[in-house]
């Protein structure tokens, strides 16, 4: 029987970095699975801080002013007005958005939101007033297409 004493010994050298990099490797999982860093790293909840006037701080800060009042929205700009149904006789529907809702239809006469009547819709235009026969008190138009 022939034997090379070369073959031998890599086969040796390589049987042995394969147990010692399985070894490495149980070394390396065990202190991982061990250790209690992660556990211990949550902080505790921050005290509630608490609420600060934004006048005291204006004026701190060199305001000599008080600050105005925060303007009011437009009861238009709670509408959005996305698509309509116009009729030749006057009737029809119109697709609104109220407050960012979902849109829904609302026909001619329908109720909108609280003391809002859809009134009219023209070809790009719906009008909503107290009543039927009150003035329209706001007028939504239809965005254009880009």
């Amino acid at each position: 029987m022939v034997s090379n004493a070369g073959n031998r010994w890599a086969v040796a050298a390589g049987t042995f970095v394969l147990w010692g990099l399985a070894a490495a490797s149980a070394v390396y999982w065990g202190m991982k699975l061990s250790s209690n860093v992660g556990m211990g790293a949550i902080a505790p909840p921050a005290p509630n801080a608490p609420a600060s006037d934004p006048a005291a701080i204006g004026r701190v800060l060199g305001a000599t002013s008080s600050p105005t009042a925060a303007p009011v929205a437009s009861l238009a700009s709670r509408f959005a007005l996305l698509g309509i149904v116009a009729e030749p006789d006057g009737g029809g529907a119109a697709l609104i958005s109220v407050d960012g809702k979902p849109p829904r239809p609302y026909r001619v006469g329908a109720t909108v939101d609280e003391g809002l009547v859809l009134q009219s819709v023209q070809p790009k235009r719906a009008s909503m007033g107290a009543s039927m026969q009150a003035p329209a008190s706001v007028s939504l138009d239809l965005p254009l297409r880009k």
